[in-house]
């Protein structure tokens, strides 16, 4: 079995740099995303991650149930939900989207989210049946999955189980690789656009978009395996015959990030 990536050593590491102007980022983010008022809404966070998302739909009063698998994840959340809200509204549990046991302990949710978790659990489609499953009638469901980009993302799989599987020294390396190739390759293409070539701005909007870091999230693109990855259509139609109609689609252009929806319960 090949091994996987730390998603949760990532992210504890990424919530050391969380304040309060990452929060209102984060904030602005989710809230023109999904456009709903989650007050007293049941928010169910599928791979909480650093915790930011769920800190969110808590300070905007939603009743927030937040599972990982990682344990660095659930020590992550529960430290940001200490430090920066009052609000005890909330359950933390390590738990995967996976476990049908568990999930059957569950009641539905007004609002199911999964920012860039499913494609990371091995089994995406199975992780995608399950979180439709747990949305209430005209609730929302919320989704990030990585866009498929063809031979590139066969050449990404590849380079992501490799990283895993590699000494400390060569992570590193293959981290210092690709920030330099893909800070390059910006800075290139802006000069011939006659555009400020300088990353600063870029890195900026990284921080807007989710209130996240230009560092921990290509870490976490470069090492993040198990990887899969879907066309926007693929997505579509396969939790349109769940029931569901979609709300809104933000693609990435083609690009190597993922495509947002969300969805609504029929």
């Amino acid at each position: 079995m090949s091994k996987v990536f730390n998603f949760g050593k990532n992210w504890i590491n990424f919530s050391k740099f969380i304040d309060e102007n990452r929060i209102e980022l984060a904030t602005n983010s989710l809230t023109n995303l999904i456009d709903v008022d989650l007050k007293n809404k049941s928010f169910f966070d599928v791979g909480c991650g650093s915790g930011l998302s769920s800190l969110v739909a808590l300070r905007l009063g939603a009743k927030v149930v937040a599972i990982d698998n990682d344990e660095n994840s659930i020590i992550s959340t529960t430290n940001l939900f200490n430090k920066f809200s009052l609000n005890k509204n909330y359950t933390i549990k390590k738990e995967s989207i996976l476990d049908e046991k568990f999930l059957r302990k569950l009641k539905k949710f007004d609002v199911v989210y999964s920012w860039g978790v499913l494609h990371h659990t091995g089994e995406m489609w199975k992780a995608l049946e399950n979180c439709s499953l747990k949305v209430k009638k005209k609730g929302k469901l919320v989704l990030a999955i990585y866009n498929d980009q063809g031979g590139a993302s066969r050449r990404w799989y590849l380079i992501k189980k490799s990283y895993v599987s590699s000494p400390k020294i060569i992570k590193f390396l293959l981290i210092a690789f690709f920030f330099i190739f893909f800070e390059t390759r910006s800075f290139i293409i802006k000069l011939l656009r006659f555009q400020n070539p300088l990353p600063f701005n870029d890195w900026k909007n990284k921080k807007k978009n989710r209130g996240m870091s230009v560092i921990h999230d290509l870490v976490d693109w470069v090492g993040g395996y198990p990887f899969e990855y879907s066309k926007p259509e693929e997505i579509f139609n396969f939790i349109k015959k769940r029931g569901f109609s979609l709300d809104n689609l933000k693609t990435n252009a083609g690009g190597h990030g993922c495509n947002e929806y969300v969805f609504t319960k029929n």
